[in-house]
This record gives structure tokens, sequence and C-alpha cells, in this order.
């Protein structure tokens, strides 16, 4: 017994099929769907209160944005605009001593702080109670307030203090006076920044050694590279990146540093220890010449703009990768 197809529906025509659409079509016409701009899902537009607690976010941001950064830079900008000023302080010894000041104090205090920061960070690697105590305390110069922490340096310091009390009392020996001597007081400079700063560079590249895989040690002692062979061969490659922006993130830091030299040696013996932060501010409130003083500053923007952007695209092209 054959079974026979249930009859489906029927199929409409061409004709049928455009009385429909123009249906449709008018029906969406009609309703102005047809009309209504296109707009993606994923960029909704604000509307009514969403629109208004945007703006109520944004519009202080953007006020203390230009009253506090935008407006000062271009004030700046404005007072040392001037070629004679340039040319003033070109001219000036001062200036130059303090360029020389702040090369030695940038060149020398960032690389021994991230060097030393570097062998530190694989120090708080093991994983002894007493290791990680340690890490904690050894973020206590970076907590506290770098005033009080600078002026106490310089205490310390000062002929007859704390370390040279320390000297003659342990081992007999007359300390000498510490800001009397050019290379005494700038070395007393970059020791108190990089006590200052240290813990914060050990912590971020702590933090690049625990994201470097197990399997990568594992397969290091596999192949017998332990110890120093191990730190140069897997370590330093990969964290090479980090290492450089961090470097560069220091330099950038150092240059516009104030607070170090001015509570640490204030530029002893007779300002020679003067960095360029330091002597615009004494061109500023000791000579009553701010156009010299903002000059002096903006004469660093030549250095610190490249390393600016360098960083940036560094950050962009690796996104800060091991």
């Amino acid at each position: 017994m054959t079974r026979r197809a249930r009859p489906g529906p029927p199929t409409p025509t061409s004709g049928e099929f455009a009385g429909k659409t123009v249906v449709v079509g008018s029906t969406l016409r009609r309703l102005g769907v047809l009309h209504r701009q296109w707009r993606p899902s994923w960029r909704p537009q604000p509307l009514g209160s969403e629109l208004a607690w945007a703006l109520a976010f944004v519009v202080p941001y953007m006020a203390v944005l230009v009253a506090f950064a935008a407006f000062p830079i271009g004030y700046g900008l404005w007072m040392a605009s001037s070629p004679s000023l340039y040319r003033t302080l070109f001219a000036s010894d001062d200036y130059w001593d303090a360029v020389v000041s702040t090369a030695l104090y940038v060149g020398i205090g960032v690389n021994v702080n991230l060097f030393l920061s570097l062998l530190l960070s694989g120090f708080f690697m093991r994983r002894r109670w007493w290791v990680k105590a340690m890490l904690v305390l050894s973020m206590l110069p970076w907590a506290l307030p770098a005033q009080t922490g600078f002026i106490s340096f310089h205490w310390m310091l000062v002929y007859w203090g704390f370390l040279n009390s320390v000297l003659e009392k342990l081992f007999g020996v007359h300390g000498p006076d510490w800001f009397t001597h050019y290379w005494l007081a700038l070395g007393a400079n970059i020791v108190a920044n990089t006590w200052k700063t240290m813990p914060f560079w050990t912590l971020i590249l702590l933090a690049g050694r625990t994201a470097i895989p197990q399997d990568l040690y594992d397969a290091a002692d596999v192949d017998g590279a332990t110890g120093f062979r191990r730190f140069v061969h897997l370590v330093v490659p990969l964290l090479s990146n980090l290492y450089f922006v961090c470097t560069l993130l220091a330099t950038i830091w150092m240059i516009g540093d104030f607070t170090t030299t001015d509570l640490v040696s204030n530029g002893a013996p007779v300002g020679s220890t003067e960095v360029l932060a330091t002597l615009g501010v004494e061109y500023l409130l000791d000579q009553g010449k701010p156009e010299l003083g903002v000059a002096a500053v903006m004469a660093a923007l030549p250095v610190i703009i490249p390393l600016a952007i360098l960083l940036i695209r560094r950050l962009h092209m690796r996104e800060v990768q091991l």
C-alpha cells in the first residue's frame, strides 16, 4: 500500500512576493523605520540622565586638567618664549654647572638604582617567610613622606652628625664634612634618592620575575643553567623590555626631581650640586627672575620630550610584555 504525500502549502508566485514587499515597505515607511539612521549596537548614544551623568564626571576632570596642567604649561611656555632669556641662560656658568650635575645625578642614579633593584628582586623571589617579611619592611621608605626622610639624611650627614659619630665610635675614623666636597654631596643626593625609590622599582621588577613561567626555570635546570648562567641567559633577556621601560620612566622622574637635592645637600658646596629643577626655583624665589627660572626648566624639554615619546612608543608596540 503506497502512501500519498501530503500536499504542502501553496508556493507564492513572483507577483505575490512583489505585493507583500510593497505592503511591508509602505508600512515601515509610515512608521519611519526606513528613514532612521542606522547606529551600531556597540556605540550607544547617551540620552537624558546618562548624558547628564557623563557630563558630571567629565567636566570637573577637564576643568582640573586645564587649570592645573594645560594652563600652567602653556603659561610657562609663554613666559620662556623670548630668545633673549636663553642667551642669558646659556651665558651663565651656574646653568652649565647645573646641566653637568643633572647629567651625573640622573645618569649614575638611574643605573645604580635599577641595577640594585634587579638584584634585590631576585633575592625576594625566595619562598622563606622571613624574606616575605623583609619585602614588606623594604616598602617603608617608599611609603614614608619624602620630606621627612630627606631632612633626616641631611642632619645625619652634617658635620658633626650622626654618621660621623658612628664612624668615630665604632671604627675610630674621623668622618669628612660631607657637604664641603662635590662628589660626597652628589653621592649623598644619589644615595638618598635610591633609598627612597628603590623599593618601588624592586616591586615592579619582582612582578616581572613572577610572570616568567616556571617551566622555563625547570628547562634551564635540566640544561644545567643555574645561578649566574640562568640569570644572564634567562632572566635578563625576558626582563629586558620591562627594565628598559623602567629606566626611561626613572630618567624622566629624576630630571624633574627637586626635593632630593633641595633637602639633602641644598646645592652644597656653594651651589655646585644644583640641578636644573633647583636652579629654576633659585632664579624664581631667590633672584626674583621668574622668566629665567622657567627658561632653565624648559631647557630640559629637548631631552624629556624624546624620552617621553620613546616611552609611549615602547608601551604601545610591546605592551610591556616580558
